[in-house]
């Protein structure tokens, strides 16, 4: 059975897509970039704050199906400049204190409103 997520503490898709979907009890989390929710801009004052941001959507999307951090088991990360790897592993790191998911980060040409980082995660009850 397939259940949308949707929270208004996440911002809003900005295409023809979903926060997340839950399926049984696994829950499929949207790339999550740092849109502030309430403003609906992009925070991009620096990459901690950035990657802080997407990360606190994605909270909030798992916070709305009951989840949290520790329900995560696979975390894809996609980063504009592979160059800013180490600074995102560090704040991400901070997420996640044990247990930590499978993942994996992949360097792209480009990410929707100009992002430097995009998050997204399968987590399951």
């Amino acid at each position: 059975m397939k259940k949308i997520i949707q929270t208004s503490s996440a911002p809003a898709p900005i295409g023809p897509y979903n926060q997340a979907v839950l399926v049984d009890n696994t829950l499929y989390v949207s790339g999550q970039i740092a849109i502030d929710p309430v403003s609906g801009h992009m925070i991009q004052d620096n990459l901690v704050i950035e990657t802080k941001q997407a990360l606190e959507n994605a909270r909030a999307i798992l916070q709305a199906a009951d989840m949290d951090f520790s329900n995560v088991v696979k975390a894809t990360i996609f980063i504009l400049d592979m160059a800013n790897f180490v600074t995102i592993n560090e704040v991400y790191a901070t997420y996640f204190k044990s247990d930590f998911p499978a993942r994996e980060t992949v360097a792209v040409a480009g990410l929707p409103k100009g992002a430097n980082v995009e998050i997204s995660f399968i987590a399951v009850k």
